[in-house]
């Protein structure tokens, strides 16, 4: 398997780039690579790249970029807005939604939050690897908790809320989400709003079902945990509305090798 690694630096045919801490140390303690040996690079810009080891110390590494293997492309414009949960849980949440394509986390805290603090970085780091082993090229952002009074009240109104309420009028999310495919002209800018272990308040769940940009929906007749309920509504949306009926990048052969 040849490792794949995401940099923040840019890239380009040719370019001779360092390898942070985090990619040397996997390339060297993990995959036990040596120099000349290849690897694939994407920054998140500029789409993904073959190149190779040009040079491997104890403490670093630098990386030839040899040619563009993939044009970037990006993922459906849906952030996930979620209640923190505790940490093992929050962990799986980003690992799995990252890689299912979300575009953007927003932590919100509401009155039944349990958990009021996360570390940012750490969930960075877990997008990081995940979008590395997915092939995805792009990194999702992880952005600083907010109140969900203060939330609604910044809300771009362009962009549809899709609301996982447990409790009051909502129809099923596919037949939602497929009627609302049919009725949405601006229909490339979207959310998933999901509440914390103990449910929304009634006060909360009122106050958003009376948004003109939010549409509730159900996730069956189960009490679902939170990160769970996230993730289903997350694959829901991309089988419906996002790239769910993409097939994944077809692996590129070796010069000469001709496909079976």
């Amino acid at each position: 398997m040849i490792p794949r690694l995401y940099l923040p630096v840019d890239l380009k045919e040719g370019a001779v780039v360092t390898a942070d801490e985090r990619a040397a140390h996997y390339l060297r303690n993990v995959m036990r690579r040596a120099v000349g040996d290849p690897v694939y690079l994407f920054n998140g810009r500029e789409g993904e790249f073959s190149g190779e080891i040009a040079e491997m110390g104890k403490r670093g590494a630098s990386l030839r970029v040899t040619a563009l293997r993939r044009p970037q492309i990006s993922v459906p414009d849906v952030w996930l807005c979620f209640a923190p949960l505790k940490k093992d849980a929050v962990d799986f949440l980003v690992e799995k939604a990252t890689e299912l394509g979300v575009a953007a986390f927003q932590p919100v805290f509401t009155q039944h939050t349990a958990t009021t603090r996360l570390n940012l970085e750490r969930l960075q780091a877990n997008a990081v690897e995940a979008a590395e082993q997915t092939e995805r090229l792009t990194l999702p952002e992880i952005r600083a908790p907010k109140g969900l009074g203060d939330l609604m009240r910044d809300w771009p109104v362009q962009r549809r809320l899709i609301l996982c309420a447990e409790a009051g009028p909502a129809a099923p999310i596919a037949e939602a989400l497929s009627a609302l495919k049919g009725s949405v002209s601006n229909s490339n800018a979207w959310a998933i709003l999901c509440g914390p272990e103990g449910g929304f308040a009634r006060s909360e769940l009122d106050l958003l079902s009376n948004l003109p940009f939010v549409t509730p929906v159900g996730l069956g007749p189960r009490i679902l945990r939170a990160d769970t309920a996230a993730l289903t509504a997350l694959a829901v949306f991309q089988s419906i509305l996002g790239d769910g009926a993409q097939r994944p990048p077809a692996p590129l052969l070796p010069i000469g090798q001709m496909p079976d």
